[in-house]
C-alpha cells in the first residue's frame, strides 16, 4: 500500500508566507502539541458539562432572494450564516454535519439543529470559507452544496486544495489577503488578515491561509470574523481604517477557555467588545458559541459574559447581540 501525498499550497514568499507556511506578522504561532496535551490532560482542567441537547427557539425559512437595498442575515449556528442581498444568496462557513471532526464517530457533536434545515435553503450562489479547521471547512456540507447548487466557493490560499481533494465537484477559488472578489449583483468581498491559524491534521499546520471577510452590500459593508484572537486589536483597527465605515460586524464570542491556551486564537466576549470599538461598526452580532463544545466554558457563558462586557464598556445592549440558531436580522 502506498501513502498518498497531501497537496499543499505552493507559491512565492510574501510578508505572511515563508515559502512553506503562512504566518501572521502581527500574531503568534499556534500552541505546540505539548501545550495541547497539557490543556487536555494536565490534571487541572475545569471543563463545564454541556446539556446533551439545547434546541433553539427559532427556525428560519428564508425567501428565494432579497433585492433592493436590504441585507437579510440568518444565523445557521456556530459560524455558519446565510446572507441574502442584491439577488445573491451567500453562505459563510457552512456546517450542516453532526460532528466537526476528521472522523464521523468522534469529536465535537452538535447540541442543536441548524437554524435552517438544509432542504429549506434557497439556491446558493456563493460560499465563503474562512479557513481549514473542521468547524469551518466541512467537506460533507460543501459536497452537498456542490451537488445541489454548484456555487462558487471563495476561500483563502491553500484551502481550495483541501476542498478539491475531498470532492472535485467543489468549485473552489483561492485568494490572498487584501484581494477583492466581485460576486455579482453589485456585491464584492475582501479577504482581510485575522489573528488565527489553520490545520487539518498534525502535519499541515499553517500550510493553508486563514482570513476574515468584508462584504460590500447595498446596505453598507459587513465585517465577518469567523475565528480570531484579539491580540492588540491591530487587525480590527486596520479593517476599520481601510474599509470603514462598517454597517455591521459579525464577531466570535465563544470557545475561549482556558485563557492561557485560547487567548491568541479565540476572543472572549470582553475581547469581542474591544474589537467592535476598534473596527467602529455601527452594530455587531455574536456567533461561534452554543453549538459545538470546543473548549471549557459553559454553553451559556458567552452570552452572559457579553451582557457584562457591554455594560462595563457603557455600550447599549442592543448594539451587540448574541445570536441563536434560526434568528434573523435585516438591515
Amino acid at each position: 500500500m502506498t501513502s498518498r501525498r497531501i497537496k499543499t499550497y505552493s507559491g512565492p514568499p510574501s510578508d505572511h508566507f515563508d515559502g512553506e507556511k503562512f504566518f501572521d506578522p502581527d500574531g503568534v504561532p499556534p500552541k505546540s502539541l505539548r501545550e495541547v496535551l497539557r490543556w487536555q490532560f494536565g490534571g487541572k482542567r475545569s471543563r463545564s458539562v454541556w446539556p446533551a441537547w439545547v434546541p433553539s427557539p427559532y427556525a428560519d425559512h428564508p425567501p428565494a432572494e432579497v433585492n433592493g437595498g436590504k441585507v437579510r442575515l440568518s444565523f445557521v449556528g456556530h459560524a455558519s450564516w446565510l446572507i441574502q442581498t442584491g439577488g445573491l444568496n451567500i453562505l459563510v462557513d457552512p456546517v450542516w454535519s453532526t460532528r466537526v471532526s476528521p472522523v464521523g464517530w468522534a469529536g465535537p457533536r452538535r447540541h442543536n439543529d441548524p437554524g435552517i434545515a438544509f432542504d429549506k435553503l434557497p439556491k446558493i450562489d456563493v460560499v465563503l470559507v474562512s479557513h481549514g479547521h473542521y468547524d469551518h471547512l466541512d467537506i460533507a456540507t460543501l459536497s452537498r452544496l456542490a451537488k445541489n447548487f454548484a456555487p462558487r466557493v471563495i476561500t483563502p490560499l491553500g484551502n481550495d486544495l483541501t476542498m478539491r481533494e475531498g470532492d472535485g465537484a467543489i468549485q473552489a477559488e483561492a485568494f490572498d489577503w487584501h484581494d477583492r472578489v466581485e460576486l455579482g449583483g453589485g456585491i464584492a468581498v475582501h479577504l482581510v488578515p485575522t489573528r488565527h491559524w489553520s490545520a487539518r491534521n498534525l502535519f499541515d499546520r499553517n500550510k493553508a491561509l486563514w482570513a476574515s471577510f468584508v462584504l460590500e452590500t447595498p446596505a453598507g459593508k459587513i465585517y465577518v470574523v469567523c475565528d480570531s484572537g484579539y491580540g492588540e486589536g491591530t487587525h480590527f483597527r486596520r479593517v476599520g481604517e481601510t474599509h470603514g465605515p462598517l454597517r455591521l460586524a459579525i464577531l466570535p464570542i465563544g470557545a475561549y477557555e482556558p485563557r492561557w491556551f485560547m487567548r491568541e486564537q479565540h476572543m472572549n466576549p470582553e475581547d469581542a467588545v474591544k474589537a467592535l470599538i476598534d473596527c467602529g461598526a455601527q452594530a455587531a452580532l455574536g456567533h461561534h458559541h452554543g453549538t459545538f463544545q470546543l473548549t471549557d466554558e459553559a454553553i451559556d457563558a458567552p452570552a452572559k459574559a457579553l451582557v457584562e462586557a457591554l455594560a462595563a464598556a457603557n455600550i447599549p445592549q442592543e448594539r451587540f447581540v448574541a445570536m441563536r440558531p434560526g434568528q434573523v436580522v435585516e438591515i
